[in-house]
């Protein structure tokens, strides 16, 4: 059985490659592309055994753990989904994704951390906004961030999972929403548009904006008042979806859409070298699976408009999730709905916890479970990869 290509590969091919240079990419998006360069590869060190049956040695390389990685998300996302678990609670679950204007990515591109901090804070109030209004009561909301198309274009878009209801805004009990509906996708796009000009207003208004190429001429207030209008006048996509059938199925759903990447490696077809051919979903034609071929410094340019800002957290939670007094909150709630105490979490160790990757359960070669740690293998000393600037 043949394998497609890794992104691994495709980045290795291009930081070997005279062409690097021409990519301009930040320092954080260099230090991003070099680790999932060496990922797995030895570069970055491993773990040495040695079969007691059939006395052949297998070495397994470590793992960047980045979060922009495709090999790493995995083990990430499961310890992730079992911190969850205990929060999920026996109601129905929705799934809304609110979609910013294409007309704005110039815009985002230069401004990601506040322009992203922003969309997290329009969809979540307006959300939280409606709870109150209409329902009197506090909602949990999950939300993910993701900023990439199929075709790995911008495409800045944020998926919220949605509780069915929420404690009373008086403390009295648990307001439970319809089955399946929640609330009326028109309304909230409408006070999301408006929740997200009005802060960008803010913004530009307080000069935490920057302005650089073809968007230097919106430095001025009537150029930049112009753009306002114009994105305001377009529709904003508010989209909801089937509700989820239960609290297994949230959870089945997050372990796909928390730590995806912009493109895994089951999506690469081939790579040469000189160009990447990947599958993507054309959802203009009925989500017909497509492929797509892009000269390899193109796909590598596109890759990285998705490395998110250093530190920046894109899986928050608001309401009754938000961080403080989140565990009171899910108490009482279980009180109201007559459900259980979550069990107990294994004390087996995270991701985090272990720096190693698991040696395999048996020898690669004779099948047998008998591995044996040898030693520990240092990181290689590489040689640095040039870095530009991007400004």
């Amino acid at each position: 059985m043949t394998t497609g290509p890794t992104l691994g590969q495709v980045l290795r091919s291009v930081i070997d490659s005279p062409v690097w240079a021409r990519l301009r990419l930040s320092p954080h998006q260099c230090k991003t592309v070099r680790a999932l360069a060496a990922c797995r590869t030895g570069a970055l060190g491993g773990q040495l055994f040695c079969c007691a049956a059939c006395g052949r040695e297998h070495f397994v390389a470590h793992s960047c753990r980045n979060r922009h990685c495709p090999q790493c998300q995995g083990a990430q996302a499961a310890d992730w989904l079992e911190q969850q678990q205990a929060a999920l609670l026996p109601i129905p679950y929705f799934h809304l994704v609110f979609t910013l204007p294409h007309g704005l990515n110039g815009l985002l591109r230069q401004n990601r951390r506040a322009l992203f901090k922003l969309l997290f804070e329009a969809a979540s109030q307006t959300l939280l906004e409606f709870g109150r209004n209409r329902l009197k009561a506090q909602l949990g909301i999950t939300a993910v961030l993701h900023t990439w198309s199929q075709t790995l274009l911008d495409h800045y878009h944020l998926h919220c999972i949605v509780s069915g209801g929420g404690l009373s805004l008086e403390g009295k009990g648990w307001v439970a929403s319809p089955a399946h509906y929640l609330f009326p996708v028109r309304a909230l796009s409408a006070l999301f548009r408006g929740k997200f000009l009005a802060g960008l207003k803010a913004l530009f208004g307080a000069g935490k904006l920057e302005f650089h190429g073809q968007c230097q001429s919106l430095t001025g207030a009537k150029e930049f008042a112009c753009l306002l209008r114009q994105t305001a006048a377009v529709n904003w996509v508010v989209y909801a979806k089937r509700p989820f059938a239960g609290p297994k199925q949230v959870l089945a759903y997050l372990s796909r859409y928390t730590h995806r990447v912009a493109i895994s490696n089951r999506r690469l077809i081939c790579a040469d070298g000189r160009q990447v051919t990947f599958d993507y979903k054309d959802y203009a034609d009925e989500a017909k699976h497509k492929l797509m071929t892009l000269d390899t410094l193109e796909f590598v340019r596109r890759f990285c408009l998705h490395i998110l800002p250093e530190r920046f957290v894109k899986i928050r939670h608001y309401g009754l999730l938000g961080n403080r007094q989140r565990q009171e909150r899910l108490r009482q709630a279980r009180q109201w709905l007559g459900a259980p105490p979550p069990a107990e979490p294994d004390q087996a160790p995270t991701a985090k916890d272990a720096r190693t990757d698991a040696p395999p359960a048996r020898c690669p070669f004779c099948q047998k479970p008998t591995l044996v740690f040898v030693r520990e293998i240092h990181p290689q000393r590489a040689n640095p990869v040039p870095v530009l600037d991007s400004s």
